[in-house]
């Protein structure tokens, strides 16, 4: 099955998360800010990134422009996840690379929808 990268600086976040995704047959992996996210998608190469955009150390924007700018990692979808629902903000994170969007609290099937689109099964 298909390794998901979860990153969120909030610990009830990725918990929740992580577990949803493990109950479906997901390998899931953790990182806390955007730098440890770039670290650890180098070094595991995930299917997929569950990407929280604000974050202290490095933000999801950030950590986004810098994956799909190296060539190892370019290629690997991210959703890109947000508290903020305001008008633009689906545009910023598609203009910094996420491949889609949703908002939070996460709404567990439509998540699960876009993660299976993403990684080609939906």
């Amino acid at each position: 099955m298909a390794k998901i990268l979860v990153v969120d600086d909030d610990e009830m976040n990725r918990d929740m998360l992580s577990r949803r995704l493990l109950r479906k047959g997901y390998e899931v992996s953790l990182a806390v800010n955007g730098a440890e996210a770039i670290e650890k998608a180098r070094s595991e190469r995930p299917d997929l990134i569950l990407m929280d955009l604000s974050m202290p150390v490095l933000d999801g924007y950030e950590a986004t422009r810098r994956l799909k700018a190296e060539g190892a990692t370019s290629r690997i979808p991210i959703i890109g996840l947000s508290a903020h629902a305001m008008v633009g903000d689906r545009e910023k994170a598609l203009s910094a690379g996420c491949d889609d969007y949703d908002t939070k609290p996460v709404e567990l099937p439509r998540l699960l929808g876009k993660v299976e689109s993403s990684l080609g099964a939906g």
